[in-house]
């Protein structure tokens, strides 16, 4: 019975760490898509089709 719980301890930090490194990735890219977005309004006037 106690190496069930060590097995569930070890899991659960274990997601708990890709939780957060999936949040500091998916954050990331959002500020990354915010910055382009605002670029390229910023810019729109010099594109020409």
């Amino acid at each position: 019975m106690e190496k069930t719980y060590r097995i569930m301890k070890s899991i659960g930090a274990g997601s708990i760490a890709l939780g957060v490194i999936v949040l500091v990735t998916g954050i990331a890219a959002g500020v990354l898509s915010i910055v382009n977005g605002a670029r390229l309004l910023k810019n729109n006037k010099e594109i020409m089709f």
